[in-house]
C-alpha cells in the first residue's frame, strides 16, 4: 500500500492525499459535508479501511479504485521481464498498483496543472489552490483539505486562482472543463464506457486537454494501463537515467510492454523519487 500510496502522492507537498503514521488519509465533501476516509496495510494481503461520512459501500469503492486494490498484475509482471532494467524496477516496487484519482475532474484539474512544467513547480502550485479554495477537515492533529469541486473554481476569482500561480491560459482551461462537467457535457460514466482511443478522443475535445493531458487522464483517472503519456521530456530523461543508456527508444520499450505500458509510468515516477537507478544503493 506505501508504495501504491507513494505514486498516487508524487510529492509530499500533495495536501490532499496525505499518509502519516502508515496509514493513507484522504477527505471529500459529500453533499457540502466533510468526509473522511482512512485506509491502514492489515498484512500483505489485506487492508482495513475505515470511514466517516461515507457509506461503507462508497468507501470500499474509493479505497478500490483509488488504490488499484483489484488490479491484477500478472500481465504486467509478464511484461516487465522482457526488459531487464523494467524488470529490475518492477522487483525494486513488487507490489505497486495503479493508482487512481477518485473522480475524472480532478484527473483533468490535475493534468492541466501539471502541463509543460516541473512536477515540483506544478505541486506547489496545486497546493496553493487547494488551500485558497477548500476548508481544512481536521482528523485528530492532521488537517485535511478536501479537492475543491468544479463549482468551487468556477466560483474563484481570477485574481484567487492566478495568486496560486496558474498562467491566465491555465485559468481558462480549468474553467472551461470545470464548467463542461458541472454541466454533464461529458461524464465519468462517459469516458469509463469508451474504449481507450474513443475516450481520448473525447477528451481532446475539452478546452486545455490535448493528447498529452487525455492520456494522463486517462491512465492516472480511469487505470487504462495501455496508454502511456507521450511527449514528455521529463519522463523521456527519467527512463534513460533509470535504465543506464542515454540512447534508450522508449517506444521499442513500450512496444514490448503492449497493454500494460502505462505500468512503466509509475514505475518511472517512483523509480526516480527513490533513486532506482543501475548500480544505486537501496
Amino acid at each position: 500500500m506505501e508504495l501504491t500510496v507513494d505514486a498516487l502522492r508524487r510529492l509530499a507537498s500533495n495536501a490532499v492525499d496525505i499518509a502519516v503514521d502508515g496509514a493513507y488519509l484522504r477527505a471529500f465533501a459529500q453533499d457540502g459535508e466533510p468526509a473522511v476516509l482512512r485506509v491502514m496495510q492489515a498484512d500483505a494481503g489485506h487492508v482495513r479501511v475505515q470511514a466517516a461520512g461515507l457509506t461503507s459501500e462508497r468507501a470500499l469503492a474509493l479505497t478500490e479504485r483509488m488504490l488499484g486494490i483489484k488490479s491484477n498484475m500478472r500481465a504486467w509482471e509478464r511484461s516487465a521481464a522482457k526488459v531487464p532494467w523494467v524488470a529490475r524496477l518492477a522487483r525494486a516496487l513488487r507490489g505497486l498498483r495503479p493508482p487512481r484519482y477518485p473522480t475524472l475532474w480532478e484527473a483533468c484539474a490535475h493534468a492541466i496543472v501539471f502541463q509543460q512544467i516541473s512536477i515540483h513547480a506544478a505541486s506547489a502550485i496545486m497546493l496553493r489552490l487547494v488551500r485558497a479554495l477548500v476548508e481544512p477537515v481536521r482528523v485528530d492533529d492532521v488537517a485535511l483539505l478536501p479537492f475543491p469541486a468544479p463549482d468551487a473554481l468556477v466560483r474563484a476569482s481570477d485574481e484567487t486562482l492566478r495568486a496560486a500561480g496558474l498562467s491566465a491560459n491555465k485559468v481558462a482551461h480549468l474553467r472551461a472543463v470545470a464548467h463542461a462537467l458541472a454541466c454533464g457535457e461529458v461524464t465519468d460514466e462517459e469516458i469509463e464506457q469508451l474504449p481507450t482511443p474513443a475516450a481520448a478522443e473525447r477528451l481532446v475535445q475539452l478546452r486545455g486537454i490535448g493528447a498529452w493531458s487525455a492520456a494522463v487522464v486517462l491512465l492516472r483517472g480511469f487505470g487504462r494501463l495501455d496508454t502511456f503519456p507521450m511527449r514528455d521530456s521529463g519522463v523521456a530523461r527519467t527512463a534513460a537515467l533509470l535504465s543506464g543508456n542515454s540512447l534508450l527508444d522508449l517506444n521499442e520499450v513500450l512496444d514490448s510492454l503492449g497493454a500494460t505500458r502505462g505500468m512503466l509510468y509509475y514505475h518511472l515516477l517512483l523509480g526516480r523519487l527513490r533513486n532506482l537507478t543501475p548500480g544505486a544503493a537501496d
